[in-house]
């Protein structure tokens, strides 16, 4: 007996619509990773507010870059994508623990997330047999 998940192959909308979003958050998470390998001023003042040593910005940079390529890659989009979830849960903590606002600051990461998963789901039809949505 086969364990293999089946699933109906992506249609041509889903998966552009999958593309585009995902193709959103990757362009951000670009944008976030390489500002912080320069770093520039605004990297080292947030980073101060929120508490996390200066010195970690390059290295905070090289990870959000590595998890991004990992995830715009079909191959390990789904490891990507993991390992973004665990990164930007940790953002989340640390806009919780610095009291930053709620909604434009620490729920961000969740509407990153969200994106990162839902663009993942319409793109992959491996992931849509897993977590199935029903009518």
């Amino acid at each position: 007996m086969s364990n293999a998940v089946h699933a109906a192959p992506t249609g041509g909308k889903m998966l552009w619509a999958g593309r585009i979003v995902s193709g959103l958050v990757v362009a951000f998470l670009l944008f976030d990773g390489a500002i912080k390998l320069v770093p520039l001023d605004v990297v080292i003042t947030t980073s101060q507010e929120l508490g996390i040593p200066t010195h970690l910005a390059r290295t905070l940079g090289v990870l959000t870059l590595i998890c991004t390529l990992l995830y715009a890659l079909p191959r390990t989009a789904v490891l990507g994508a993991i390992l973004l979830t665990g990164y930007i849960g940790g953002a989340i903590y640390v806009h919780v623990r610095a009291g930053s606002p709620m909604f434009s600051h620490t729920l961000f990461g969740v509407y990153l997330g969200l994106l990162a998963w839902g663009g993942l789901w319409l793109r992959d039809a491996r992931l849509r047999a897993l977590i199935p949505w029903q009518r």
